[in-house]
């Protein structure tokens, strides 16, 4: 195996010592600009990194922000929405050369026990927290810690860390209006993981929009499921089997309304003809079923890219803020129309 280059081959290269290596290399003062640059390029040139163990014991930072999810791991195979959110993420961090540490949890007990390690491993400079919940522990660990932290949604406004957030309220209202437009008054929402706090505004903003519209809660609802196909169909069996079932379904992911879609296939019932379906966060799978559906369209890539360089910007010293992101928009397609004048 090919010997690691060290400071020592450095400075014979670029015919200097091993402490001006040292100074270039870790942004210190004591050597000049010419000599500096001399010697990063010869560290280019033998392949030489730095030691990420050696830089913690020092204090020094290393070169990585650490996510966590704490989600059952079975979801998130088929989920579109974090593989665009990693990408746009990873693509702000690779530019800035810095690494992401992921790890998938159990629970929200596991998420804070990594952080405490990580903290106490010194094996990550920040952290992007994702799913908010509503009575969440991790802002003020993490402020306690002292760990640079940026949530991935909306989180509580006296939450000491920066955020990036999208209108899942103004999302929600766009779906209730295209869909009462169309004619519909009995709507059910099958939604995501409860507690988390995107979930609980999407409820929340459903019901404000039915309350306006004069609809009911036996008219316009929510049923929780933990975001899988599974779950997704078996709500859909369920609330379709009612006496008076939905004539509009609201998924809160895509996986969900492609299994909704089939389990109505298999009962017969025809999409949009006496069904009509709703999906969040746009993806291939929605543009692929037929009939395509109408869905919630939005940059999530765009979404991780901007969480991405919030956190370095807190890591460069700035302050805790509130960055939006894009507004997500409705796209209609052939999955909704008006119900059938018997529903």
């Amino acid at each position: 195996m090919a010997r690691r280059p060290t400071i020592k081959d450095i400075a014979r290269r670029a015919g200097v010592s091993e402490s001006a290596v040292s100074f270039a290399l870790n942004d210190r003062p004591g050597v000049s600009q010419e000599t500096r640059a001399r010697i990063r390029r010869v560290a280019e040139e033998l392949g030489w990194q730095a030691n990420s163990a050696a830089r913690a014991l020092s204090g020094a930072r290393s070169g990585a922000v650490g996510m966590v999810l704490a989600r059952p791991a079975h979801t998130l195979g088929v989920e579109s929405f974090f593989l665009q959110l990693v990408s746009g993420i990873q693509e702000v961090l690779s530019a800035a050369r810095t690494a992401l540490l992921f790890q998938v949890v159990e629970d929200l007990d596991a998420e804070c026990a990594v952080y405490r390690r990580w903290w106490a491993e010194q094996r990550v400079d920040g952290v992007l927290v994702v799913d908010p919940r509503t009575q969440d522990p991790r802002p003020d660990l993490l402020a306690r810690l002292g760990l640079p932290a940026v949530a991935v949604g909306e989180t509580d406004p006296s939450a000491p860390l920066s955020s990036v957030r999208a209108d899942d309220a103004e999302a929600m209202t766009q779906v209730l209006d295209h869909l009462y437009g169309l004619g519909h008054r009995r709507i059910t929402h099958i939604a995501g993981l409860p507690g988390l706090a995107h979930t609980d505004r999407r409820i929340r903003a459903l019901r404000r929009a039915a309350d306006r519209r004069g609809l009911t809660a036996a008219e316009v609802r929510s049923v929780p499921t933990d975001y899988s196909d599974t779950e997704g169909a078996a709500a859909t069996r369920r609330v379709l089997a009612e006496p008076r079932p939905p004539t509009a379904l609201v998924y809160d992911n895509d996986v969900m309304a492609v299994a909704g879609a089939a389990v109505a296939a298999e009962l017969g019932i025809p999409v949009p003809g006496r069904l009509s379906l709703v999906a969040w966060d746009d993806s291939a799978l929605c543009r692929v079923t037929h009939p395509r559906l109408t869905a919630l369209v939005r940059d999530t890539a765009g979404f991780g890219r901007l969480a991405a360089e919030e956190l370095l910007a807190v890591l460069a010293g700035g302050p805790p803020r509130v960055r939006e992101g894009e507004q997500p928009r409705l796209e209609p397609r052939e999955s909704t129309a008006p119900p059938p004048r018997a529903y």
